[in-house]
């Protein structure tokens, strides 16, 4: 690839990116806005994250992460978050946002040169798992108190509130969102790759 491509191909990504910050930032505001069974917010940013990392690298699949965690605190859901704490809420909402998309996009380039199909069910199944599993090792470690007397309250023990209550159907439905979504998510990915020519 010369100079004059390696140019072209850089502001082609550039482009792409912005463009899924953009939607990243739309859908992680308006998924604040969406609830099916518990508190949590059904996160359909994972999508363009999934498809940002696989198609420009693990810095953007971080990048796209961090945006969504960003965005999350100008949502409704932030009140509630960040009055039981926030350093806490900072830094789990920061921290599964940026990690759900760097590994995600880490396991994409794994997988990718034995079978692109399989690394793009695998990294859509990663996102939501490691973003799920982020915001309940926060809980566990910033919100404990808060979820304990809300268990109590709900005759439920910690963990199964914080599953019920916190994830209920929100991650099944992201995880299967983006599975059902995978052949797409995967035409998208080679559609582009060969835009740019890689």
């Amino acid at each position: 690839m010369n100079t004059t491509s390696k140019r072209r191909f850089k502001t082609r990504q550039l482009v792409l990116l912005a463009m899924l910050t953009a939607i990243v930032a739309v859908l992680a505001y308006f998924g604040g806005f969406i609830k099916i069974g518990g508190l949590a917010s059904i996160s359909l940013t994972l999508i363009p994250v999934v498809i940002g990392g696989a198609l420009c690298g693990p810095l953007a699949g971080a990048w796209l992460g961090a945006v969504a965690g960003a965005v999350f605190f100008i949502t409704p859901d932030a009140a509630f978050w960040v009055g039981l704490s926030l350093p806490g809420t900072i830094l789990t909402v920061m921290v599964k946002g940026i990690m759900a998309g760097l590994c995600a996009a880490l396991c994409y380039r794994l997988i990718e040169k034995i079978n692109k199909y399989l690394a793009v069910i695998v990294s859509a199944i990663v996102c939501p798992v490691v973003n799920t599993g982020i915001f309940l090792i926060g809980c566990m470690i910033f919100f404990k108190s808060t979820v304990d007397s809300m268990a109590s309250a709900a005759g439920q023990s910690f963990g199964m509130y914080l599953i019920v209550g916190f994830v209920g159907l929100n991650f099944v439905f992201e995880l299967i969102t983006n599975i059902v979504l995978s052949p797409a998510i995967l035409s998208i990915v080679n559609l582009a790759k060969k835009q740019f020519g890689k």
